[in-house]
């Protein structure tokens, strides 16, 4: 058989994008897969995850519609009717996936595959194909976390998706937006719910001040929060599950879930032996253009844990297919990238944090607005939003933007417009306010709340 051009190894998104963009310029492509197209996004990330998160987000406008005049009856969730429909989309969109990759052109290959050598792909059915190009685009997989007395009796975040009914009581296990997400989502729906986090705030990584006030708002909503602590054991004990942590507390719980964190799926790919040395983490290092240690293999997205959200795959995946088969070459700027928590309230930032900023913007104005949306007026809704801007004092040109509370998601991603085009913050004030909204404290504040180094 004659050898592909170019052989993709995962079909998440950024080894479809990849492949499709290659194939339209006119390379001979096929993609293998073992278990479904459309990677952890579509099938059990992003998008699943968001319909749960909107399904958990109605517990609060039922309650919210009486401030407005509304008299409801007791409202009541179908899990099963709920699950159901999630699946039917999942499974609509990868159909999509399909069918977008037989139109471009690409041969789709199902089984688990193995580099023989730097031209060779093996499949788990036996088959061997040759490629002139290979890219490794198979993402990424939760971690167990460390080792307990009956891991076992826990579920990851794969898991939740597959959960048959609401469980009552739920543990979870983990302080990123992967845990605060599910745990919302649970918590919504009906559940009691409990987070332990071995550190003494949430995610790690993200702006201090929005962690305090999105922990804050959470914690108001009804979540748990055990700071400071780590599970020791999972035990069964009758229909219920024993939960015991490292100083001595027992929870109760009918369900554990543990989202400790992601790791690089590399693991049985024979990278070793042809040469590519992984990171500490498992990763696959690469360069500007994805390019792995061998020519002619190169790698994009999760796998190579640079930045792990599916939009930077994507770009990846087609800045690849641009360099090696289009005659440009792309390098991939990693540098602002807009993100949201979907957590309830959400939280979406983009940009350096105060913490970041101050170690090269010294002379810096933090902007901030904490107040209660109008709707709340009526509703009576106790929670704040948060909003926050942070401005190079020397340029004026804005640095950062950090938000806790409705829509600041979509906020996020207008925001990033606004920083790839080097705003300023005049040119903010300048900007006419949409009246009333909450994004219009973006374009209102005029005091700064903090100078540092004056």
């Amino acid at each position: 058989m004659e050898p592909f051009d170019l052989m993709v190894i995962g079909g998440g998104s950024g080894g479809v994008r990849a492949a499709r963009i290659a194939a339209n310029h006119g390379a001979r492509v096929a993609l293998v897969e073992e278990y479904r197209l459309g990677g952890t996004c579509v099938i059990r990330g992003c998008v699943p995850k968001k319909l749960m998160v909107y399904a958990s987000r109605f517990a609060q406008e039922f309650e919210e519609a009486a401030g407005f005049g509304w008299t409801l009856d007791t409202p009541r969730l179908d899990w099963s009717t709920l699950k159901i429909r999630r699946d039917a989309e999942v499974a609509r969109l990868e159909g999509t996936y399909r069918s977008n990759l037989l139109g471009a052109g690409v041969q789709i290959l199902e089984g688990r595959a193995t580099l023989a050598d730097r031209n060779t792909v093996r499949l788990s059915t036996g088959e061997r194909y040759h490629a002139k190009h290979i890219l490794i685009a198979t993402g990424a997989e939760p971690t167990p976390g460390p080792a307990i007395s009956g891991h076992e009796l826990a579920i990851d975040s794969n898991g939740f998706f597959d959960l048959p009914a609401l469980p009552r009581r739920v543990v979870v296990q983990g302080a990123g937006y992967i845990a605060l997400e599910l745990a919302c989502v649970l918590q919504r729906l009906g559940a009691a719910v409990t987070v332990v986090v071995r550190g003494q705030q949430i995610l790690r990584g993200f702006d201090n001040e929005l962690r305090e006030h999105l922990a804050a708002e959470m914690a108001q909503s009804g979540l748990q929060f055990r700071f400071g602590r780590e599970l020791q054991a999972i035990a069964r004990s009758g229909a219920s599950l024993q939960v015991q942590l490292d100083d001595g507390d027992t929870l109760v719980a009918d369900c554990v879930l543990r989202a400790v964190g992601r790791r690089p799926n590399t693991h049985g790919l024979g990278l070793e032996a042809l040469g590519i040395t992984l990171d500490a983490q498992g990763a696959i290092p690469v360069d500007d253009f994805s390019q792995t240690a061998v020519p002619g293999i190169y790698a994009v997205g999760d796998v190579t844990n640079r930045v792990n959200l599916t939009p930077m795959a994507i770009r990846e995946g087609h800045a690849f297919a641009d360099t090696v088969f289009g005659g440009m070459p792309r390098r991939v700027d990693h540098t602002l990238i807009p993100t949201a928590v979907f957590t309830t309230p959400e939280a979406g930032v983009v940009g350096l944090t105060e913490e970041q900023a101050l170690q090269t913007h010294p002379r810096l104005d933090v902007y901030r607005a904490s107040f209660r949306p109008l709707k709340a007026t009526l509703s009576g809704h106790p929670g704040k939003m948060l909003l926050k801007l942070l401005v190079d004092r020397d340029t004026d040109r804005v640095l950062g933007f950090h938000a806790v509370g409705p829509d600041t998601g979509e906020m996020a991603q207008l925001v990033g417009v606004a920083l790839q085009l080097q705003a300023t913050k005049s040119a903010l004030d300048a900007t006419l306010a949409v009246h009333p909204t909450a994004a219009e404290e973006l374009v209102t504040m005029r005091t700064p709340t903090v100078r540092h180094k004056l």
